[in-house]
């Protein structure tokens, strides 16, 4: 049964370059940002970084310089199953709808979950936020989330490509739309 009392948004880093992974290293998550929306009071709870330590891949200079996480940072995070297993425990996420901007994260995560070999630790109720926007203001296509915020007179919060604060922005975007 889906509970619909929160709704989470979630919003992933992952390691990347400028022309594509270097041989033997693959693109996967390093950081997991969450800003659930409580349903009921119509309000942002909070923002929340999960830093994940990568397995197969190292973070380069461009990584850092688009999303200011460093090597050291994530070498202290947790191991991506357990970011997925403190997902359906602290945030009850596969009973839960979930939010991202773009379908990359939902991508992302199925993918680094199927190659791990571990339980997705989302329910089949996923909103793309991006799609929502597009289709509530009539666009022509889709926008990327500073040019939504800029449509709706929001101003960004906190650091752009980081995960809690791009989540954070994210809410904000989805309770206009709502």
């Amino acid at each position: 049964m889906v509970k619909l009392d929160r709704l989470l948004v979630i919003d992933i880093e992952a390691t990347c370059w400028k022309k594509g992974p270097p041989p033997e290293q693959e693109n996967e998550i390093i950081e997991i940002g969450i800003a659930p929306i409580d349903l009921t009071t119509r309000t942002i709870e909070d923002k929340v970084s999960i830093l994940v330590k990568p397995q197969c891949s190292t973070v380069s200079e461009f990584c850092t310089e688009l999303t200011t996480l460093t090597q050291e940072q994530v070498d202290t995070g947790i191991s991506f199953a357990d970011a997925c297993l403190h997902l359906r425990k602290q945030y009850l996420s596969e009973k839960r709808v979930w939010a991202s901007y773009g379908d990359y994260d939902r991508r992302m995560f199925a993918k680094q979950c199927q190659a791990r070999g571990l339980r997705y630790p989302f329910g089949v109720r996923h909103l793309n936020v991006k799609t929502l926007l597009a289709i509530a203001k009539s666009l022509p296509r889709e926008v990327g989330m500073a040019r939504a915020l800029e449509m709706l007179d929001l101003p960004l919060e906190g650091t752009h490509h980081r995960g809690h604060d791009d989540a954070w922005n994210i809410a904000r975007i989805l309770m206009k739309i709502l």
